[in-house]
């Protein structure tokens, strides 16, 4: 009927959805809406709030009560066919009585597909595709682990206007201010584990944690090749929402180890390559270890190194309207010498906004571009 709008509902379905990110992992964030498609009234909306509950579907279902029959059902993601945690959703929406059914995007997972065949095999009306490209996007981390089998990777840094995170002394606190800091505990609280080089533990001391926002704490990751890192740092904490895990090298001894362990610190033992860890086998434990998304937070030559192996997908640069003008400060890249300009690492588009006094620059990688832009065979 004209008074319904796909484009409209499947915005909300969308707002939903991102009320559970960084509480699904390893499951989507997934929203849904249930619509009277006479009156284009919204009967019940629902949001997967966390792993092992109930799925959006079937939240909206259920506060939908007794008024879904012939209702319309927008979800971000097609609904699943599988009993996993939650018995199959695509169930629920044909016991209820739903007419249509519009998705943003199938899922990839093979083990939830078929959803849609099912759906029109007891004659509902399926439409997907809609908002595909924003869908897509909330999607993401999920998404990569599925396509890619590995997490979707973020740098986030806070920088100065000459391209620095700290003076020479290592000194770094505050380049940002407090609104920016704020929207850097917002990205954390997004993400499975945080990842920081020993440097920056050296230097900062940070807690790594999301104190500043209302959410979870991600898992906290330190790179420190030879474990030189003293244990009384404050990111060896482990608490029950503050989980630490220190990645080494093969050869480092259990004896240097052992206090580590003492503090309830998980240890990740991975090969080197060229005197340094070796990334990519870091993120395949990261994958293994059902880790969906990374946020790297330091330090410059962290940065550097994972551009330099072609595994950032999104970046978060904060720019400060502040000057260092120490030649030897610390840069928020830092990887190797280049003989030609063309050599340089290009973001394909960026979008800016001003946070506080700040500005912020969000793009996209072409790694994570490529991701985003494979088709996801819509019907």
């Amino acid at each position: 009927m004209s008074i319904i709008d796909d484009l409209k509902y499947m915005k909300i379905a969308l707002k939903e959805a991102y009320k559970g990110l960084g509480k699904t992992s390893p499951n989507p964030p997934v929203g849904a809406v249930l619509v009277d498609p006479s009156t284009g009234e919204i009967i019940a909306k629902g949001y997967h709030q966390a792993y092992g509950l109930p799925h959006a579907e079937r939240v909206a279902i259920e506060r939908g009560q007794n008024k879904t029959r012939g209702a319309y059902l927008y979800v971000t993601l097609e609904p699943c066919a599988h009993y996993g945690k939650t018995p199959p959703c695509t169930s629920a929406i044909i016991e209820a009585g739903i007419k249509r059914v519009v998705c943003g995007i199938r899922d990839p997972n093979p083990l939830a597909q078929r959803g849609i065949e099912i759906l029109k095999d007891f004659g509902l009306e399926v439409k997907v595709g809609v908002l595909a490209n924003e869908v897509k996007y909330l999607t993401r981390f999920f998404l990569s682990r599925i396509l890619r089998a590995r997490p979707w990777i973020m740098i986030k840094v806070a920088q100065s206007l000459d391209g620095r995170i700290a003076v020479s002394s290592g000194d770094s606190k505050w380049i940002s201010d407090e609104r920016s800091r704020v929207f850097a505990h917002k990205l954390r609280s997004m993400v499975d584990a945080i990842v920081v080089g020993r440097a920056t533990v050296e230097k900062d001391d940070p807690e790594l944690t999301t104190r500043l926002v209302k959410g979870k704490n991600p898992l906290r990751i330190i790179l420190d090749t030879k474990a030189k890192l003293s244990p009384d740092h404050r990111v060896f904490r482990v608490e029950e929402d503050k989980k630490t895990v220190l990645v080494c090298a093969e050869e480092v001894s259990e004896r240097i180890l052992k206090p580590f362990k003492e503090r309830g610190v998980e240890i990740w033992k991975i090969p080197q390559r060229r005197g340094h860890l070796d990334l990519k086998s870091f993120i395949e434990r990261a994958y293994k270890s059902n880790l969906s998304s990374l946020l790297i937070e330091g330090g410059g030559k962290l940065h550097g190194a994972f551009l330099a192996e072609g595994l950032v997908d999104e970046l978060f640069l904060i720019l400060s309207p502040i000057i260092i003008g120490d030649p030897l400060g610390v840069f928020s890249f830092s990887a190797k010498p280049l003989i030609r300009l063309s050599e340089a690492y290009r973001i394909p588009e960026v979008n800016t906004k001003k946070i506080g006094n700040c500005l912020l620059i969000h793009g996209l990688t072409s790694e994570g571009k490529d991701l985003l832009n494979s088709p996801l065979e819509y019907l």
